[in-house]
Formats: C-alpha cells, structure tokens, sequence
C-alpha cells in the first residue's frame, strides 16, 4: 500500500488537488502495478514563510 506525501505552496484550488491526486495515483499504479484503491496520498499546504532556500524564507523572495 503506498503512501505518498505532497507539499505544496498554499493556495492551490480544491479542483488543483483533485487533479493531483489522480495524476499521481495513475503514475503510482503504473510504476508499481497497485491498484488505485491502494493509493494513499496526502496533500500538505505549506506557508512560503515556512521553508526557505539559502537561508531566505520563500515569503521573502521577489
């Protein structure tokens, strides 16, 4: 049963995710050969003020 975290920027739509999660389902499906029923994926919000690159938050870049 494959489990498969996403993190992404907030502010991605409902309908963003919705795609997301069935793309990458069928790519795991594919790559594995599970079925779709056995795909775990969880999508995670992340505030560009909590990650940063180069000692520079995210919110902080032009």
């Amino acid at each position: 049963m494959p489990f498969i975290t996403v993190q992404v920027f907030e502010g991605r739509t409902v309908d963003e995710k919705r795609k997301l999660a069935s793309e990458v389902t069928k790519a795991v499906c594919s790559t594995l050969g599970v079925a779709p029923e056995t795909v775990r994926i969880t999508i995670s919000d992340l505030p560009k003020e909590n990650l940063s690159v180069g000692g520079t938050l995210f919110i902080d870049k032009a």
